[in-house]
């Protein structure tokens, strides 16, 4: 009896390889879209592998979302100079799938908040003014 061990290289990899520079997610997408559609915007920038728009595994509805692999890393860097096309009739969102939901953001500083007023209900003098008006402090 001879033992076989299975080991896969390639493990957590899909069918498509790395996809890190050739997946981009497509957002926003109206439910009746069909693949067809997303499929057909996009291939004007390069040759595809696949093309998916996730849905419900209940009900079958599109969620709004999918998914294009491209055979090369150019093409989808050129599918998302765009990233706010026009699919079906509707402004979609793209970007590269593995940098995720992230949006380039301005970093913001805030300064600290100053410290609060002295409390006239600890001193007392909330008392005074309700209780004494036309006094001036």
């Amino acid at each position: 009896m001879t033992m076989m061990s299975n080991n896969n290289t390639n493990a957590g990899v899909g069918p498509f390889g790395d996809t890190t520079l050739t997946k981009v997610f497509v957002g926003g997408l109206a439910w009746e879209t069909p693949k067809e559609a997303m499929r057909d915007h996009f291939q004007n920038y390069g040759d595809i592998l696949e093309a998916v728009i996730i849905s419900d595994k209940t009900t079958g509805r599109s969620k709004g979302y999918g998914f294009v692999t491209f055979k090369e890393p150019e093409s989808a860097k050129k599918a998302c100079e765009d990233p706010t096309p026009i699919i079906n009739g509707r402004r979609a969102n793209c970007n590269l799938a593995s940098l995720g939901a992230r949006r380039q953001r301005t970093l913001t500083v805030v300064p600290p908040s100053p410290p609060p007023p002295p409390s006239y209900q600890q001193t007392g003098m909330l008392v005074l003014i309700f209780t004494h008006p036309g006094i001036i402090l």
